[in-house]
């Protein structure tokens, strides 16, 4: 018989780590994240890059742009695309997180330090006074 429970505590266990509000949260900003990328890499690859081999010396596209190293070929212009990509997601990244992010803590911590604590309830006026009779009595 306990065998047959322990399989259905694990799954029991596994199902609340799963299904955890930050699991979940965790699975769509990674689905977001990669959808993204695939945004931003787009853009280096399709407008930015070939608007910087515009401006670049040379008949080929930035893809085209190698190092003869001996016999080898060093790929360098694939190297300054992802390069590019990069800096592109980070400086998104920045913008979101410690710009956008940033000014939507300072707004909520001014609100909170603006707001006006709330009246108490009528348990604790209650015991507010009780506990004011208990030190009159005291003295």
């Amino acid at each position: 018989m306990s065998n047959v429970n322990k399989p259905l505590s694990l799954f029991e266990e596994f199902k609340n780590f799963a299904l955890k509000g930050n699991v979940i949260d965790l699975a769509v900003g990674v689905i977001i994240g990669a959808a993204f990328g695939k945004i931003v890499d787009s853009l280096v690859k399709h407008i930015i890059m070939p608007f910087v081999s515009l401006l670049m010396p040379g008949e080929q596209s930035y893809l085209g742009w190698k190092l003869a190293v001996g016999a080898k070929e060093v790929p360098y212009g694939l190297f300054i695309g992802e390069l590019v990509n990069f800096l592109i997601v980070a400086f998104a990244l920045y913008l979101f997180i410690v710009k956008f992010l940033g000014w939507m803590m300072k707004t909520k911590k001014q609100e909170a330090a603006a707001a006006p604590p709330p009246a108490p309830s009528k348990e604790e006026q209650l015991l507010t006074d009780i506990r004011d009779l208990l030190k009159a009595q005291k003295s």
